[in-house]
C-alpha cells in the first residue's frame, strides 16, 4: 500500500523574502511606489505629512492581524456590518401565497390545514397550532376543542 504524506498548515502564506509573504510584499510596494509619487508631485514637507499616511496605511494592511487574520479582512467585515441594517423584519405576507379572492384563500388554507393535520398531530405541541395561525395572518384560527371543526375567519 502506497503512503502519502498529508499537508499540515496550510492556511500559512508562503514566504518570499525573508518574513514577507507574497501579500505583503505586494502592498508594501504599491505603498513605497505611492510614496515615490508623492515625492515628485508634493513639496518636501507635504511629502513627509502624506509618507507617513501612506505608512500607517499600508503597514497596517501588510502587518496587522485581528483575531489572527489580515488587517482587510477587518475591514471589509466593517464596512458590511455598517451596510447592513441593525433590525430585521419579518415580512408575512411574502410567505404566503397569492390567491385571488378570501374563497379562493378559504379553500387553498383548509387543504393546507387537512395536510398538516393529517401528517403531524396537532395535539404534540401548540407550537404547530401558534405558527399556523401566524403564518395563515389569523385566517386560521385553531382548532376547536369539542368536535375538531377547524375555524376561520369570517
Amino acid at each position: 500500500m502506497q503512503t502519502f504524506t498529508v499537508p499540515q498548515f496550510i492556511d500559512a502564506e508562503d514566504k518570499i523574502i525573508g518574513a514577507l509573504t507574497v501579500r505583503q510584499f505586494i502592498i508594501c510596494l504599491v505603498g513605497i511606489i505611492l510614496m515615490a509619487i508623492s515625492y515628485k508631485i508634493f513639496s518636501f514637507l507635504i511629502f513627509i505629512i502624506v509618507s507617513i499616511i501612506f505608512l500607517v496605511i499600508f503597514g497596517a494592511l501588510a502587518f496587522v492581524k485581528i483575531n489572527g487574520r489580515p488587517f482587510h479582512f477587518f475591514l471589509l467585515n466593517l464596512v458590511q456590518t455598517v451596510k447592513k441594517p441593525k433590525t430585521r423584519v419579518w415580512n408575512h405576507k411574502n410567505s404566503l401565497k397569492d390567491i385571488s379572492n378570501e374563497e379562493d384563500e378559504g379553500k387553498a388554507l383548509q387543504e393546507t390545514v387537512n395536510k398538516n393535520i393529517s401528517k403531524k398531530k396537532m395535539s404534540e405541541s401548540r407550537l404547530n397550532e401558534l405558527s399556523m395561525i401566524v403564518d395563515t395572518q389569523g385566517l386560521y384560527k385553531g382548532r376547536d376543542n369539542d368536535n375538531g371543526k377547524i375555524l376561520r375567519k369570517k
